[in-house]
């Protein structure tokens, strides 16, 4: 499935892919797999459950549970763009109106 997705927060610099790629798991929780703009984001934490990239190669990778649509969605990027590592917050709104079966 796919899904679109808003990113706010932040600078405004970053940006994430959209739509999302959407799937359930054998136990039917949902995951997104949210591609940033930038290569630069090391982690990602969700309802204080840390999240590692599923992918070195290209822009910061993540699978994330998604436990609510239409609602905002707190979570936590760590950006190595700056001089030290900075955990910023940013709000993921996922579109129930707008899931779509892949092709």
């Amino acid at each position: 499935y796919t899904i679109s997705v808003t990113l706010e927060g932040g600078s405004g610099r970053a940006s994430v892919e959209s739509p999302a790629k959407l799937h359930f798991d054998e136990t039917g929780k949902c995951w997104a797999t949210i591609v940033w703009s930038s290569p630069n984001f090391d982690y990602m934490k969700v309802d204080g459950q840390r999240y590692d990239p599923i992918s070195t190669e290209g822009n910061s990778t993540f699978e994330l549970p998604v436990p609510v649509f239409d609602r905002k969605l707190t979570v936590f990027a760590d950006t190595t763009a700056m001089s030290t590592p900075h955990e910023i917050e940013y709000a993921l709104r996922f579109d129930s109106g707008t899931i779509q079966s892949a092709s």
